[in-house]
């Protein structure tokens, strides 16, 4: 029987069977070596906080997401293999209930050693052009790379309060980007209701950004920047301390549980 004799539904049926066989010869051969991956998780309380089985299943996706992307040294820094585990890890720590393939579309991770530059051409309001720079601890692409600076990104590093998380914060974007550009608004799973996930991010926003404006507030001030960035923030405050979360803003909680498919406060000590 030919390609063309076969049917869609067994076509993918045949993908499927070559999938989970790939699968099984990555994690035989090339699962991330049990010292180091100790190492890692004990490098980093939100990995540390997850249950055996957490770990384990944790543990598998990120050395699938290893295969599947590429790590690249900026400035002549040298990205060594904890490194790459470690910015891994995080990573899949945001669709450890959902699937690889929410990470599709795009190959490589940039890392710096310190924070930097870009160059961006913006209008005015006249119309003009002008040439602006920023300096970044984290840039993610639509389909392009997620670039991280090192010192933002290395363990414990929290340098926008006790819930920030760079590594999060950039890869929270690509979940957002996934149906477009990033606007706070990931694609939904089907139990849950667009109206509900708008009407709760968009009234916390409001009562976020008028705390900032009397600075009473526990959560980074760049979440006020615009949904997309409020989006990421959160996710941060989530994993880092979803005690918080769930305290300020229940029915964003409530949210992103139901998105991540994860109650963190379960694991919190």
């Amino acid at each position: 029987m030919s390609w063309q004799q076969l049917s869609p539904l067994n076509l993918f049926s045949i993908f499927k069977r070559l999938h989970r066989m790939w699968m099984k010869h990555i994690l035989f051969h090339s699962r991330v070596p049990y010292p180091l991956w100790k190492q890692v998780v004990d490098s980093k309380s939100i990995l540390k906080r997850l249950d055996k089985r957490e770990q384990h299943c944790l543990r598998k996706l990120t050395s699938l997401f290893l295969q599947e992307k590429t790590f690249s040294a900026a400035n002549g820094f040298e990205v060594t293999t904890f490194m790459q585990v470690y910015i891994a890890a995080q990573a899949c720590l945001l669709i450890l209930k959902l699937d690889l393939d929410y990470f599709d579309g795009w190959h490589e991770i940039i890392i710096y050693p310190d924070a930097f530059i870009t160059n961006n051409e913006v209008n005015d309001e006249a119309g003009v052009v002008h040439q602006q720079s920023r300096t970044l601890a984290g840039e993610a692409w639509g389909r392009g790379p997620v670039i991280l600076s090192w010192s933002e990104a290395k363990p414990e590093q929290h340098s926008h309060g006790h819930a920030s998380n760079v590594v999060l914060h950039e890869f929270a974007h690509k979940l957002d980007m996934l149906n477009g550009v990033a606007n706070g608004m990931p694609t939904l799973h089907a139990n849950m209701k667009r109206e509900q996930w708008t009407e709760s991010l968009a009234a916390a926003y409001k009562k976020f950004s008028k705390a900032i404006l009397h600075h009473h507030t526990t959560i980074d001030p760049y979440a006020a920047e615009n949904p997309a960035e409020f989006f990421a923030v959160l996710t941060e405050v989530f994993f880092e301390q979803p005690q918080v979360l769930k305290k300020l803003y229940p029915h964003v909680y409530h949210q992103y549980a139901l998105f991540y498919r994860q109650d963190p406060v379960i694991n919190y000590h």
